[in-house]
């Protein structure tokens, strides 16, 4: 019998609220913005040397919340350049709560903003049937990877567009963090569609060796906190769990025995550490700094 659970990204509106109570109940931002505020400047500290213009490219731009960061740390470190800023985004919501941010943001001045409604896929398709290979001095992807169909040629590819100075930085979840744990004993039990793969920082060294690539790897502390996973019937906890599955209500769907190893699991070293009766899930990131 085919079993009856689905991906999340089957609901988009269900995702959409599993990944806001995830980043509400997480430290995922605040440890990228830590990242930003401590280790770019040192990241970016030539990218524009000697340029009167700086290229940025943003891959999986989202709503802009983490590139406007990064930007205003491009712009303390380069005052007065001029700095075009491109964003490859598929969502075209996505896109508008960008469009917002920027609308409302002080201090953007010197700062231009295109926006591509594509997927790097379409947009590396679109450039290259343009005969097109624009030079960019920064390029980022910010947890994007798990939608690629070809993680090393996209790598590759992005790679080939940087300028002599240039840094392409990569953010994913961790090689040790829950999430690898999670995916490798049980990613093969959940619902996977094509739109998405399992892929941590701790993959990323394979391929870009195998690449003759140069990089520097950075890793980002971050928890999640998921006892709300634990009280049954509680609302939360299965939109948790379905964000940690990527499976459309896997409290009501998953076979009973996958849903007591999985919450198990949940709860084991390898995952999570249990403080004052909290369980905190190790939602560690990896930042991979690749150079050109």
């Amino acid at each position: 019998m085919a079993s009856p659970m689905r991906s999340l990204l089957a609901d988009p509106d269900r995702y959409l609220q599993s990944f806001r109570l995830f980043l509400e109940r997480s430290t995922e931002h605040q440890c990228m913005q830590e990242f930003v505020e401590r280790q770019l400047p040192d990241v970016i500290a030539s990218i524009g040397n000697g340029k009167s213009t700086i290229n940025v490219l943003s891959v999986g731009g989202g709503a802009g919340e983490m590139d406007l960061q990064i930007l205003s740390k491009i712009r303390a470190r380069y005052p007065g350049v001029t700095i075009n800023n491109d964003v490859i985004e598929p969502s075209a919501d996505q896109i508008s709560k960008y469009k917002e941010r920027v609308a409302h943001a002080s201090n953007l001045e010197n700062i231009k903003f295109t926006w591509h409604k594509e997927t790097a896929y379409e947009y590396e398709s679109r450039m290259n049937a343009e005969k097109k290979a624009k030079k960019w001095d920064f390029i980022h992807m910010i947890q994007m990877l798990y939608y690629v169909k070809d993680i090393p040629a996209t790598i590759r590819y992005f790679h080939s567009l940087l300028e002599s100075q240039a840094k392409l930085l990569v953010i994913l979840v961790s090689g040790k963090s829950g999430w690898e744990t999670l995916w490798k004993k049980y990613g093969s039990s959940f619902p996977l569609d094509d739109l998405c793969s399992y892929v941590s920082s701790g993959d990323l060294p394979r391929m870009l060796d195998s690449a003759g690539l140069k990089y520097q790897l950075y890793e980002l502390p971050s928890h999640m906190d998921i006892t709300s996973c634990f009280i049954e019937g509680d609302k939360d906890g299965e939109l948790l769990l379905d964000f940690l599955t990527e499976t459309l209500d896997f409290a009501k769907t998953a076979p009973p025995e996958l849903k007591r190893q999985l919450t198990e699991e949940l709860r084991k070293p390898g995952c999570s550490e249990i403080r004052d009766g909290k369980v905190f899930f190790n939602n560690n990131l990896g930042v991979i700094v690749i150079e050109p």
